[in-house]
């Protein structure tokens, strides 16, 4: 098997892989190297420094400047553009190009534009027209100029959120069985609301309602509604989530299954233990997010780079 070079295109590099399909005037200088099974449609411009996986499509109208690496299983849509210079100057060119990073599996929309030095993670979604000037989490599908996230690429919602916790005017709190998530030792709390004409609150106790005994506890509030938060898993530490006011979207994943959940009232919890990514995102603009934690604050519990955690947690 060998590669297909349409009669109308240019193909100067000598590292296209086998049973891609280089089409009608696409042009792809020297340097460029092209993996096996791509798809590069009408007037697509390839330059040197530039790494294409295999089974990447790119559609017709795009270019791929130096600095720019597309891993295997990206879509690149009809006139997608990147860029690879924030401050570009007539016949300047810089001592070297920002590197930009499409990881395995993303999709780029239509018209999308993808500013320098930034990185898609796998599977993320990028929508037509939208503008990127920042790196984009894995999975996140982001929207607008500039783009945000909007939410996260097959990840079902839990209608376990859904559901309304049953009013009490007994004396003290009523909870339910705690609902088990996809993610492994996830659960989804409810506690009865107890009602008074003097207000209303509700109530848990460490055991019935809580798993463990709180060590710390932090309140997460004036979010702007653009932005994400958590982005990180624990090794030890325990976590168990409350939005008092407002309302927040959580996503956990435990490198196997990922499930998202809308905590909109105090009677919602959820127990996040530790070895699970979680990612906080569209805050409402009243939200307040109450978060007790098992172990006292220590940096080096954190777990930031998803790579390390799915090599911790052995799925990678």
């Amino acid at each position: 098997m060998s590669a297909f070079i349409h009669p109308s295109a240019l193909c100067e590099s000598s590292q296209v892989g086998d049973g891609t399909r280089v089409w009608a005037f696409a042009h792809v200088l020297p340097g460029a190297i092209i993996g096996r099974d791509c798809n590069i449609c009408d007037g697509v411009f390839v330059e040197n420094d530039v790494r294409v996986g295999d089974r990447v499509t790119l559609k017709c109208g795009v270019q791929l400047w130096d600095g720019i690496t597309l891993e295997d299983d990206v879509f690149v849509g009809p006139n997608a553009t990147f860029a690879n210079d924030p401050f570009p100057r007539s016949r300047q060119k810089p001592a070297s190009y920002l590197r930009t990073t499409i990881e395995r599996g993303a999709s780029i929309g239509a018209n999308a534009t993808i500013l320098p030095g930034i990185t898609i993670g796998r599977g993320a979604m990028i929508g037509a027209g939208a503008v990127v000037i920042r790196s984009v989490p894995r999975w996140a599908i982001v929207v607008g100029n500039p783009a945000h996230i909007v939410g996260y690429a097959d990840t079902p919602e839990s209608t376990a959120s859904k559901a309304t916790a049953v009013a009490s005017s007994g004396r003290g709190p009523v909870t339910t069985s705690p609902r088990k998530s996809t993610v492994a030792g996830v659960t989804l709390h409810q506690v009865a609301r107890i009602e008074d004409m003097r207000g209303n609150l509700t109530a848990g106790e460490v055991g019935p309602t809580l798993p463990f005994a709180p060590q710390r506890y932090f309140i997460v509030f004036d979010v702007p509604s653009a932005e994400v938060r958590g982005e990180h898993a624990h090794r030890r530490c325990h976590q168990f989530m409350v939005c008092v006011r407002g309302g927040v979207s959580v996503v956990v994943d435990d490198g196997e299954h990922r499930e998202e959940y809308r905590l909109d009232s105090p009677e919602l919890g959820l127990h996040v233990p530790p070895r699970v990514w979680a990612t906080q995102y569209r805050y409402s603009a009243d939200s307040a997010l109450l978060v007790f934690a098992s172990e006292h604050y220590d940096p080096a519990d954190y777990i930031r780079d998803y790579d390390e955690f799915l090599a911790l947690v052995g799925t990678e």
